[in-house]
């Protein structure tokens, strides 16, 4: 999700003027962009969401989504979609592979099952999915730079099927990666598992963050607020914004409705820079920042995943 740019002040200084070949821990360089290809395009027939041109990104919609029969079995079909292009690009992550090549095959692979690429479009997102590299905690542009032996990349893919979303987002290891990463990228996981075991009908929402913060204060890792779960559904981002860290915000929630958990973990630093591209979103101090996404539907006995295979 787009946050304003309220702390993009600081990218002079804490990227732009950082040297390009700055080394982070003694290993890895900091992320830098590369080129970014034409926009790929779309077939006529393929249904795509109303915002779709329109340069403005909606926000988020007032509303919970909740669904009846019909509903449910499209966020089903969205959802399991989204889980296969997932784990197909996750399969794509290989060093000196670029970014742009998964962009390529994820695009290619939703146009081919009828399906949209939600985030081409959403404002001025120029890409199908995005894919976020090392430090970066959302949102990356797929570009035309190679992943390197030890990266991880967070691959965040959302179709749009049928008038329905399915998101969903898993970060992958490319190579061999330390074992610090490694264990970054488990908490996380973990994480987004502990909250969703706790959902279901009149379940307050904050009792996520709890659950998240929690595990993420055993290891010493920073939760990002900045960016939040959502509801998902026939429109991309609803209602209830759903926080990743401890907070009181008042709701509960509703049988039959879909949203996202997705937290944000990292080493060092939570607090985000903008890139000028008003996408890439990374840590301060060039942390390593891992993340994990479903869609799920509250049902009668807790929570569906719509997200896995």
């Amino acid at each position: 999700m787009q946050l304003s740019r309220t702390f993009s002040g600081l990218t002079d200084l804490l990227f732009n003027r950082r040297n390009e070949d700055e080394v982070i821990d003694g290993k890895r360089k900091r992320l830098r962009p590369g080129n970014v290809s034409p926009r790929r395009p779309v077939p006529d027939h393929i249904i795509k969401p109303p915002y779709v041109d329109s340069l403005k990104a909606p926000g988020i919609s007032s509303g919970l989504e909740v669904h009846d029969k019909k509903g449910i079995e499209c966020m089903r079909a969205s959802g399991k979609l989204a889980a296969r292009v997932r784990e197909y690009a996750g399969t794509l992550v290989k060093p000196g592979v670029t970014t742009d090549e998964i962009d390529e095959a994820v695009h290619n692979m939703i146009i081919e099952n009828g399906a949209y690429p939600s985030p081409l479009g959403y404002g001025d997102f120029p890409k199908s999915v995005c894919t976020s590299v090392n430090e970066c905690i959302c949102h990356g542009i797929p570009d035309s730079r190679p992943l390197e032996d030890g990266d991880i990349i967070n691959i965040d893919v959302t179709v749009y099927l049928n008038g329905y979303h399915g998101d969903t987002s898993a970060t992958f290891f490319c190579g061999n990666v330390d074992d610090k990463a490694k264990k970054l990228v488990e908490v996380t996981k973990e994480s987004l598992d502990r909250a969703i075991s706790i959902c279901g009908p009149g379940v307050e929402y904050k009792k996520i963050g709890k659950i998240i913060h929690d595990l993420a204060d055993k290891h010493k890792y920073g939760v990002v607020r900045h960016f939040v779960g959502h509801g998902v559904g026939s429109v991309f981002h609803a209602d209830p914004v759903v926080l990743h860290f401890r907070n009181n915000e008042t709701g509960r929630m509703v049988l039959n409705q879909t949203f996202t958990i997705e937290p944000m973990l990292t080493i060092g630093s939570r607090n985000p820079v903008m890139w000028d591209d008003n996408w890439t979103v990374v840590t301060e101090d060039a942390s390593l920042s891992a993340q994990f996404e479903h869609t799920i539907l509250i049902t009668k006995d807790g929570a569906e995943i719509l997200t896995n295979c």
